[in-house]
């Protein structure tokens, strides 16, 4: 019989069934009628996806496969998976006997009673399993968010949420569930909101964030005083106008014992702090807002909040990450490194890089071996959120998550053992019937590179992995409902743990001491507890063993010689490209440190200014740019930076038989490049060249306006204006993967002044030979620096007249404001 008619009566009769008052009960119901769903819609013989999405599976017993007709099918097949991995052969009589009642032409009722006899003994043989080796958990009650922008960003900021929840021990998780409060009445549970627990190794204190969510007065002008913006321009949108940044509504960092007492508030201030982690050293880290900047898309003003650390006691709090955009959920691996999320859009598509990023405790050297360059940004998790480092296994747990939503969506896991194909190729789906938000309209149909994309699927929250194969998670059927507390695993089984009717939860956590991962000794200087005497903070070294090494080889015949460095400064305004910085869409202001030599074996040494966002051009012998960083690092006072080579590939060891020649000799000072580099702007930049040259460029642009005087839109000059049809430049925004930039990584001798139509233009018209070389370089600089008319967010007139004005954010922490400008 047809699968499709059969699963329309079970459907029809799902809806007439009375509805289960047992939340185990209901739990299995429910079960029946999703599965009944998922054969109507999965079924092998009309899902033109399958096979994809069977590839990337890490089981296909997940999945619905060709001889399920019913859902009993299902879950007799997926519990024998169950029994035969667990070898739970005490079960395996009793599952014989209920194989032996699935008869064909058993009644719609009939089924459904089989099935509820199928999924207790499911239950029993899951509840089993020796990993469930401990009689507690932890976990947080927390209502997604009530307010706001739907956007992965605004669902941390505290005058968004939900309020109430709390800390909750549920004892007996596996036979008779009981939740208690481990807070009493310390703080303002009906009221206030949780988020974010941590449980140290030792099960001895927990970490978490609350907020007390006092937000209704922030529409009073009185308390707008000091804000990133006005009440007005927070009014423009209904979503917004509760956008005001007070202590009062923030979430702040508090320690207990692990039964709730001796309770402390660690963090104080307007900024959101939460996402606290223990280090195996005893120190924390955590996400703050604190850091300055907020997105370049969007209309709101929404914080970049970052790594940050301090001791255990809440003291000395230093700033650990200066990327330009936001990080989340940092948690600690097997090896003592840390791992996060990391927004990554430094010229490049808004929506495309959210995954995994490594670090080292202190903060130092971070790093991504997976999914930051994508060749399309909906062949995988658009976002990849909750990682954590899978016991036993190198593999870590996420969920696929969306950029525009909140951190629910489909349970993966990453391999990056494995070569990186841009897509799929580190990545398995544990949950494969769970689509990818944003990235799919179903689970292996892609949604085309584009704006408005619906979602669906935020199905799973929160996973503490206990193998590869089982995960206690958080679970909702509907996007954003009611989510329980389950143990999911990979054979497509589900089982409830614990649910209150009333309130959602999260972070569910073995209530039990775990291996301390080693203590990965400091090598950075600027907690307190670390510095030496004497010691210059302001200054790291970068090291390059080879520039050569890398995934993409730099053409024969190519040589570099230097290797540029540039500040990034992140955005302080709340509009999208308000102002317009240059060329391309969303395009960050910057500066030029300037230069240092590369040795003739590709080697680089150099002292580096710590405490601001980084990135890296290798140049030729003209000063012209071959390759391009495309993200950003930075180094911390007393850092040694190492790299091997640029884009190199992560999987190899590095081919160095001899010391580099960069490493026999002092690290070379920067040199500063033309005046007007940093911050980076045309009228100080290109416009005095434009002034020399004046008949040349007249040649260049017949009838033309070149004036650096007379202005236009944005605020740019008529030469700007003129320049800039012929410039060169990688946008930001959504889309712009596909629709302007082509690729997210950078190609040698593919980007900057040499591809674009203005040098083009030059060459012909002979400017090597008619200009002098550093003015040449002048306009090339430009060019390869994304082609901007200004260099801060602020006084834009009077960067226009050619003011060097310092940025609200991104100066080298620990330099003189003043240092770098020329």
């Amino acid at each position: 019989m047809n699968p499709t008619l059969i699963m329309a009566t079970l459907l029809l009769a799902a809806s007439l069934a009375p509805a289960a008052t047992d939340p185990v009960h209901a739990a299995h119901a429910l079960d029946f009628d999703v599965i009944s769903q998922n054969i109507e819609q999965y079924h092998p013989s009309q899902w033109a996806e399958y096979g994809k999405v069977a590839a990337q599976a890490l089981r296909t017993d997940a999945l619905i496969l060709e001889a399920d007709r019913t859902p009993v099918d299902v879950v007799l097949r997926r519990t024998q998976a169950l029994l035969d991995h667990l070898g739970a052969k005490q079960h395996q009589r009793d599952l014989n006997q209920l194989k032996r009642k699935n008869k064909a032409g058993l009644s719609v009722e009939g089924q459904r009673a089989l099935f509820m006899e199928v999924a207790e003994l499911r239950r029993k043989a899951a509840f089993s399993n020796p990993l469930l080796d401990f009689d507690s958990l932890l976990f947080l009650k927390h209502n997604p968010k009530a307010r706001g922008d739907n956007h992965m960003v605004d669902q941390y900021l505290g005058f968004n949420q939900s309020s109430g929840g709390g800390i909750f021990r549920l004892d007996h998780p596996f036979t008779n569930p009981q939740a208690t409060s481990l807070l009493d009445d310390e703080l303002d549970q009906e009221n206030g909101s949780f988020i974010s627990l941590d449980l140290d190794y030792d099960a001895n204190e927990i970490l978490f964030a609350y907020t007390p969510l006092d937000w209704k007065g922030h529409t009073e002008t009185n308390n707008w005083n000091g804000q990133p913006w006005n009440p007005q321009e927070a009014s423009r949108n209904n979503h917004n106008k509760h956008y005001c940044f007070l202590e009062e509504s923030a979430f702040h960092i508090f320690k207990a014992n692990a039964d709730g007492g001796n309770l402390r508030q660690l963090t104080t201030g307007q900024w959101d702090d939460f996402d606290p982690v223990f280090l195996p050293s005893g120190r924390i880290v955590f996400i703050s807002a604190r850091a300055g900047g907020t997105q370049r898309c969007g209309y709101r003003f929404i914080p970049t909040y970052t790594l940050f650390g301090m001791m255990p006691d809440g003291s000395d709090i230093q700033q650990f990450s200066w990327h330009d955009t936001n990080e989340w959920h940092p948690s600690v691996n097997h090896d003592g490194m840390l791992v996060y999320t990391r927004w990554d859009y430094v010229d490049r598509d808004s929506d495309i890089a959210h995954h995994l990023w490594f670090c080292y405790p202190d903060g130092r050297d971070p790093r991504s071996m997976h999914g930051n360059y994508p060749d399309n940004r909906s062949h995988r998790p658009w976002m990849e959120m909750s990682i954590r480092a899978v016991p036993g296994s190198h593999q870590y747990t996420a969920v696929a998550a969306p950029h525009h939503g909140e951190a629910y969506g489909s349970l993966v896991l990453i391999d990056q053992a494995l070569p990186d194909d841009r897509a799929m190729s580190q990545v398995k789906r544990i949950t494969p019937l769970s689509a990818f938000p944003e990235s799919e309209i179903t689970p292996g149909l892609s949604f085309r590179d584009g704006k408005g994309n619906k979602q669906r699927d935020w199905n799973y929250g929160t996973p503490w992995p206990l193998s590869d194969d089982f995960h206690l998670c958080v679970y909702s059927h509907k996007k954003l409902g009611n989510y329980g507390i389950y143990l999911v695993d990979s054979f497509g089984n589900r089982e409830l743990i614990y649910r209150d009717p009333s309130i959602s939860c999260l972070d569910p956590i073995p209530f039990r001491p775990r291996t301390r991962p080693p203590v990965i000794p400091v090598q950075t200087q600027q907690m307190q507890a670390d510095r030496e005497p004497g010691l210059d903070p302001s200054i790291g070294t970068v090291s390059v063993m080879n520039v050569y090494e890398g995934e993409f080889p730099i053409p024969e015949g190519i040589t570099i010689k230097e290797l540029r460095i540039v500040n990034v400064f992140p955005k302080s305004t709340h509009a999208i490209d308000n102002p317009r910085i240059g060329h391309a869409d969303q395009s960050i202001a910057r500066g030029v440190l300037g230069t240092v030599p590369v040795e003739e074996d590709g080697s680089v040494f150099f002292e580096c200014p710590t405490g601001a966002g980084l990135y890296f051009q290798l140049l030729d012998e003209h000063g012209m740019m071959v390759q391009n960083m495309r993200t950003d690092t930075y180094l911390h006072p007393g850092e040694k930076l190492n790299c091997i080579g640029c884009h190199e590939d992560k999987l190899n060891a590095p081919k160095i038989n001899r010391v580099p020649l960069a490493l026999k000799r002092p690290p070379s000072k920067i040199k500063p490049e033309a005046p007007g580099s940093w911050p980076l702007t045309f009228p100080r930049l290109v416009q005095p060249v434009l002034d020399k040259h004046p008949d040349f460029f007249a040649a260049l642009y017949p009838e033309k306006n070149l004036s650096g005087t007379e202005f236009g839109k944005w605020g740019w000059s008529q030469a700007m204006h003129t320049l800039e049809k012929d410039a060169w430049g990688k946008h930001g925004g959504n889309g712009a993967l596909s629709k302007k930039n082509k690729r997210s990584y950078s190609l040698p001798m593919q980007e900057g002044a040499r591809v674009s139509k203005l040098w083009k233009k030059l060459e012909a018209a002979g400017a090597r030979e008619k200009l002098p070389p550093e003015d040449l370089r002048r306009i090339t600089l430009w060019l390869d620096c994304n082609s901007n008319f200004y260099g801060a967010y602020k006084d834009i007139g009077q960067q226009a007249q050619g003011a060097a004005l310092l940025p609200q954010d991104g100066i080298p922490a620990w330099s003189p404001p003043n240092q770098f400008v020329n």
